[in-house]
């Protein structure tokens, strides 16, 4: 009986040794490209096995996408339950942001997926938004909070961790540390990012750059908009990698010749893209450049709420934002310009306020920005996959006039 057990266990033992060989690797193309642009093959090179046997394990690689996931997830519910912390309330945030900073791959893949798979019709779409409202349950549980301050909480924690990806000096765990103090206290602290300095040149300027001025015939720059537009839905319903120019110009009722005449490689459409949604949401919001640093806090909220009646900018801000946290994407250096000048603007519009004795005089503009931009971005992903249960404007309102108060 020994003779025929242990060699079955020893195959056990060495298809459990290549599974993981097979998710490590998945784990890793998905966070640096996104799910949608990942092949059996690529994860196969990956891994280092063949085709065939990638596919003696997992069939798709939907499959796989869930595996990890699940994976991950597992060894999350194991770390809590192990260490006590998930009965820990206010300090199991902190404590599981820092031991998910450390599990190799986490933070990336989430983030990507977060954004990738509000599209309804990606794998995950159905486990992301159920996982939300998971978190906004448990967070209700433990900190016996209200729906809007779960959703908030939720909403932060991912923020941050999309920005720290593009700016490696914020300390995730340390600033929900922070956050959840002055949720409690109204003090802030003091802030342990390096507040962001003057930016020369915003990611949207460096992008009108590339793309160029819009002079020319108005038949030319008919089919530009209308390009423009259809890569938009499609970087929204796919990401940048795995949307394809000749898609792309078929939606346009064109020719990818005629794509490539006004636009000559797909990074140059997706700066158009995000040139387009820029002024776009500039038009929406309509900022008065000399209004008080209260009155610009109180016009995002607006700000918000006319983003929700065109959610197609919201889609593609969310799908493109993660999916470019990654170095090696073309949009990356955009988003890190583009977070730091959001930054550098709410922190100015925060300063004004409290030098108005509108905020408490120990308020910290910087980490004060930092969180109306991680509460806000966290917001728009937690609405895509449930917009009944979340009010963006409304939740955004509510911690912004939490700041605006001198008490």
């Amino acid at each position: 009986m020994t003779a025929d057990v242990t060699p079955t266990r020893r195959r056990y033992a060495k298809s459990a040794v290549t599974r993981d060989r097979i998710l490590d690797a998945a784990r890793d193309l998905f966070a640096e490209r996104g799910f949608r642009s990942v092949s059996l093959r690529d994860i196969a090179g990956a891994a280092d096995l063949s085709h065939p046997g990638v596919q003696r394990h997992f069939r798709t690689t939907a499959d796989i996408l869930d595996a990890v996931v699940a994976r991950l997830e597992s060894d999350n519910e194991r770390w809590l339950e192990e260490t006590g912390r998930m009965d820990d309330g206010e300090a199991m945030l902190p404590a599981l942001a820092r031991h998910n900073a450390a599990t190799p791959g986490y933070v990336e893949l989430f983030t990507v997926l977060a954004g990738e798979a509000t599209a309804i019709g990606h794998p995950a779409h159905a486990r992301m938004r159920d996982r939300y409202a998971d978190l906004r349950a448990r967070s209700r549980e433990g900190l016996d909070v209200d729906d809007g301050a779960a959703a908030s909480l939720a909403a932060v924690s991912d923020g941050l961790q999309l920005i720290s990806l593009y700016d490696p000096r914020i300390d995730v765990g340390g600033e929900l540390e922070a956050y959840l103090g002055w949720r409690r206290t109204g003090a802030t602290g003091s802030s342990t990012p390096v507040p962001p300095g003057s930016v020369d040149e915003t990611g949207a300027q460096a992008l009108a750059r590339l793309v160029g001025d819009e002079s020319g015939y108005a038949t030319g720059r008919a089919r530009r908009a209308a390009l423009v537009e259809a890569a938009t839905a499609h970087f929204a319903a796919n990401g940048f990698h795995d949307a394809s120019l000749r898609e792309i110009a078929d939606a346009a009722g064109m020719a990818k010749s005629t794509l490539l005449h006004h636009f000559s490689s797909k990074d140059e459409l997706l700066a158009a893209v995000l040139v387009h949604r820029d002024r776009r949401v500039a038009e929406l919001y309509g900022a008065n450049p000399d209004a008080s640093g209260v009155e610009q806090l109180r016009g995002a909220v607006e700000g918000a709420r006319r983003n929700a009646g065109e959610p197609g900018l919201v889609e593609v801000y969310a799908v493109l934002s993660s999916e470019a946290s990654s170095a090696s994407h073309p949009a990356h250096d955009y988003f890190r310009r583009r977070f730091d000048a959001a930054r550098a603007g709410f922190a100015a519009e925060f300063a004004d306020a409290r030098a108005a004795g509108a905020t408490r005089a120990d308020l910290d503009s910087a980490r004060a920005a930092l969180w109306t931009i991680a509460l806000w971005d966290g917001l728009q992903w937690q609405w895509l996959y449930d917009r009944d249960a979340i009010d963006v404007p409304a939740l955004l309102s509510r911690t912004i006039e939490g700041m605006l108060t001198t008490a």
